[in-house]
């Protein structure tokens, strides 16, 4: 039994126990050696004779999934997201992809409102300025009695939600599958999306990227918010539409962001750079000590259960 096992962190002391398990498991075990991401050539080369394959954010194209070797059974992969997964072409070579699901929950949940307090707060810029010796004035805004719109009431937007609420936030929320018994509970309306955008103060995105949610934030969506609406997005870079999005901070319309998921990444460029009331991190809402061990451990376990032929929960395809 061969594995392949890419994601850049599983090399981490949090997931030894992962590693542990599976080195035990498996007759051999690859890891990946560039430590970046891997596409095309570079990902096929290292799934030679594999039967196994422990998935980071790596490009698993159509031609790459066509071109698999025959041994593969399952694309374990290492977080919840499965955009860069071409699930039509595994389901056609009949290639299991398993995730993980509210593994990172709390880590994700509590990194959307920190950046909602720093943007609230124009935490980054004020830091920077009192390290220069500057000692400005600046205005803020409470969340206390604004109105938070989730857009995806599902393990993240549940823990958002609660968190929010002790906040002395009104929630609302959009989500096709909302569980309806949780939204009650917690005092969350359910609205539909036209009604959250002209309703919320701050609006926080998790929702999976595909063709339907792509640019979901868009000039139109912008439109048809409040005027001095904040943008949360921890989720994909792709739902939203970062030109857009700067003409309306430029305009006023929004009145700030808080992103750890871009349209390119890293980084390089965005028309978002340099504008204010705008707080960055690098994509980094499932590194903590906690959501690591838990992505790893239950990564390994669903591979493992799929090659032992015991069938898995998290099975996407």
């Amino acid at each position: 039994m061969k594995i392949l096992v890419t994601p850049t962190s599983f090399d981490k002391p949090e997931n030894a126990q992962a590693r542990k398990l599976l080195e035990t498991f498996a007759d051999e075990v690859v890891y990946n050696d560039l430590k970046v991401p891997l596409k095309g050539e570079e990902l096929l080369a290292r799934l030679a004779d594999v039967d196994g394959y422990v998935a980071g954010v790596d490009y698993i194209t159509a031609d790459v999934v066509e071109r698999m070797p025959a041994s593969l059974k399952v694309i374990s992969r290492y977080g919840a997201g499965v955009d860069r997964v071409d699930l039509n072409a595994c389901r056609h070579r009949g290639i299991v992809v398993t995730n993980t699901p509210g593994a990172n929950a709390t880590a994700v949940c509590e990194l959307a409102f920190a950046l909602m307090l720093a943007s609230a707060r124009n935490l980054p810029a004020l830091h920077n300025a009192v390290q220069q010796g500057e000692w400005p004035r600046s205005d803020g805004m409470e969340l206390a009695g604004k109105v938070l719109g989730i857009v995806g009431l599902g393990a993240i937007g549940k823990k958002l939600a609660v968190r929010a609420r002790a906040f002395e936030m009104d929630v609302l929320a959009c989500d096709p599958y909302l569980d309806a018994a949780f939204a009650a509970s917690q005092g969350i309306r359910a609205v539909d999306m036209d009604e959250l955008l002209g309703s919320s103060d701050v609006i926080s995105l998790h929702v999976p990227l595909n063709e339907q949610t792509r640019h979901l934030i868009s000039k139109e969506s912008i439109a048809r918010m409040k005027d001095d609406a904040t943008l949360i997005n921890t989720s994909r870079g792709g739902l939203m539409d970062e030109e857009a999005c700067a003409e309306a901070l430029k305009a006023g319309k929004l009145r700030g962001l808080g992103l750890d998921a871009f349209e390119q990444e890293p980084l390089l460029d965005s028309p978002l750079k340099g504008l204010p009331r705008v707080v960055f991190s690098p994509h980094t809402g499932a590194h903590t000590a906690e959501a690591v061990r838990n992505m790893g451990l239950m990564a390994v376990h669903n591979l493992i259960s799929v090659l032992k032929g015991e069938g898995c929960p998290h099975t996407v395809v």
